[in-house]
């Protein structure tokens, strides 16, 4: 009797594998642009609860950058100081920060860095009521 010879294929076949790689890619191609992108939603109205003026400190920055502390015009230095003072004694009311619409973005936000560095939370910004 003749024997045959038999060998084991050891070989592996990465065609489909190959196929397979190439669609999951090109599936995450097309999804991940559509995962960055935010959606547009109707956000719920509320009433905002009114903060007593009388028992807050309001900051102003005018028109030309300058800022007020009530009436009292100080500079940044000067407005992070009397914070620190006031949070380290507990004596820290909310604070009310209003800006002039055609003031710098920067000059406000350079005061609201120095409330987050501190931090504060009692921030509440000062807005006109829209007109019907």
């Amino acid at each position: 009797m003749k024997s045959a010879k038999y060998s084991n294929l050891s070989e592996i076949n990465v065609t489909s594998l190959v196929d397979v790689t190439l669609v999951l890619l090109i599936v995450f191609m097309i999804t991940a642009p559509l995962l960055r992108t935010g959606m547009t939603v109707d956000l719920p109205q509320t009433v905002a609860k009114e903060i007593d003026p009388g028992k807050a400190i309001v900051l102003t920055v005018s028109k030309n950058g300058d800022l007020f502390w009530q009436k009292e015009k100080i500079s940044l230095q000067i407005l992070r100081e009397r914070l620190e003072k006031r949070k380290t004694s507990n004596r820290l009311q909310p604070i009310l920060l209003q800006g002039d619409k055609e003031v710098f973005y920067g000059h406000v936000i350079s005061v609201m860095d120095i409330i987050k560095e501190l931090g504060i939370g009692k921030l509440g910004l000062v807005l006109k009521p829209r007109q019907k």
